[in-house]
C-alpha cells in the first residue's frame, strides 16, 4: 500500500490502508488520500467550497472519513462501452 506523510513533516510514512479505518482525519491525511495540496484543502474552507468538515477547535479541523470517499466518488469518471 502507499506510504505518504501526514505529519506535515518529511519522514513519518504511514499506510492509507490504516486511513480509511480511521472515522475522522486530519488535512495531512485527506491531503495523503485524495492526492491535494494541504493549501487548496486550506483554501477552500476559506472560499466554502469542497470537503465538508468539522471545525473541532479554534484550531483544530477534521474530515468526516465516509465524506471524503463520496467527494472522490463523486468526481468519477466512467466512459461508456
Amino acid at each position: 500500500m502507499a506510504e505518504t506523510n501526514t505529519s506535515g513533516t518529511p519522514g513519518t510514512p504511514i499506510n492509507i490502508g490504516e486511513l480509511l479505518k480511521k472515522p475522522y482525519l486530519t488535512e495531512f491525511e485527506v491531503a495523503a488520500i485524495t492526492g491535494r495540496a494541504v493549501s487548496s484543502l486550506r483554501n477552500e474552507r476559506h472560499l466554502r467550497r469542497g470537503l465538508p468538515y468539522l471545525k473541532v477547535s479554534k484550531r483544530t479541523i477534521r474530515y468526516k472519513n465516509q465524506d471524503v470517499i463520496d467527494f472522490m466518488e463523486g468526481r468519477r469518471i466512467t466512459f461508456n462501452k
